[in-house]
């Protein structure tokens, strides 16, 4: 799927699940090439708001007119773990009615070589979403010992084959740096037979580095203890996520959310700090046999809601 055919993965259920008022304030903090947020102001009058951010700074140079001109709308190039400061820097914290997160590479990031994200298409080995903050992962490579190697392929990309890939790389790299997506793929495909995978094998290789690189789990963590700060009571938290890593984390975030502190738990009388924050709307959604047809990337995605207390 290219860019220009770029579709908003279960932009339905999330419509749905932001429960849009027309006059409300939302927050969409992965703006990407902005499906959900065309989605979303449509849903709004003239006196709704709608604030985007991503640090991707393609994404922001995407944005098409007739949003960049809306009056309504505001394109912001942060990353998502500094979205408490900025909103409450306008004064709008506690005043957010719904709050967006589709995490993960794009599928334009994901399309462009250049940008270093997919082993399908040979191109520099990069993959930051923002290529003017910290280290490609072509330069990380060089210098990153094998057993924390070992340690990042096994935690972020949950590969069962991770010492040996990582023994690999190390090797290879004494006589030929390893400098583009094609050199990664073919060093994990020597070690990892694509025969043996139903994926191609260096599918966590890759998913591991690109989280490691963008520092992308505790950006996450971090935006999820911040929405309870941003959300209006009756807000909504929609968030996508891709692979079991980000699910977990989203899912273990409402649990929590949702309950009161610990030491008060079970108690009658709870202080008002220490009662439940959220409460889960629904079960995890997924995508309908149709719009996986339409959109393969939909086929992992898990969106799941929250509500402000």
């Amino acid at each position: 799927m290219s860019s220009k055919a770029h579709v908003p993965v279960l932009l339905g259920p999330v419509l749905e699940g932001l429960n849009v008022k027309q006059d409300g304030l939302y927050v969409d903090g992965t703006f990407g090439r902005g499906g959900h947020s065309s989605a979303i102001l449509q849903q709004l009058n003239s006196s709704g708001r709608l604030i985007a951010i991503d640090r991707d700074p393609q994404a922001i140079a995407s944005a098409p007119a007739t949003l960049k001109e809306d009056s309504r709308f505001e394109l912001i190039r942060c990353e998502f773990a500094e979205l408490a400061q900025r909103m409450g820097a306008k004064g709008l914290a506690g005043q957010v009615d719904g709050l967006l997160l589709d995490l993960g590479v794009s599928s334009p990031q994901l399309d462009e070589a250049g940008r270093g994200f997919s082993f399908l298409r040979d191109g520099p080995l990069d993959m930051r979403m923002d290529p003017d903050a910290g280290v490609s992962a072509a330069q990380w490579l060089k210098s990153v010992d094998e057993k924390t190697l070992t340690s990042i392929l096994r935690t972020y990309g949950e590969e069962s084959q991770a010492r040996r890939i990582a023994a690999e790389i190390v090797m290879t790299r004494k006589d030929t740096a390893i400098e583009t997506t094609r050199q990664l793929a073919e060093v994990v495909a020597s070690v990892v037979p694509p025969h043996t995978r139903k994926k191609h094998p260096a599918t966590k290789t890759f998913q591991a580095i690109r989280i490691f690189i963008n520092d992308e789990l505790a950006q996450l963590e971090a935006v999820l203890a911040q929405s309870t700060q941003l959300l209006a009571t009756g807000g909504r938290l929609c968030v996508i996520s891709f692979h079991s890593l980000e699910d977990r984390i989203v899912k273990r975030f409402i649990r929590d959310a949702s309950r009161e502190a610990e030491q008060y738990r079970g108690m009658p009388d709870v202080p008002q700090q220490f009662r439940p924050k959220l409460k889960p709307v629904g079960k995890a959604i997924v995508a309908t046999a149709e719009e996986i047809t339409a959109n393969r990337r939909a086929r992992s995605a898990h969106l799941r809601i929250a509500e402000r207390l």
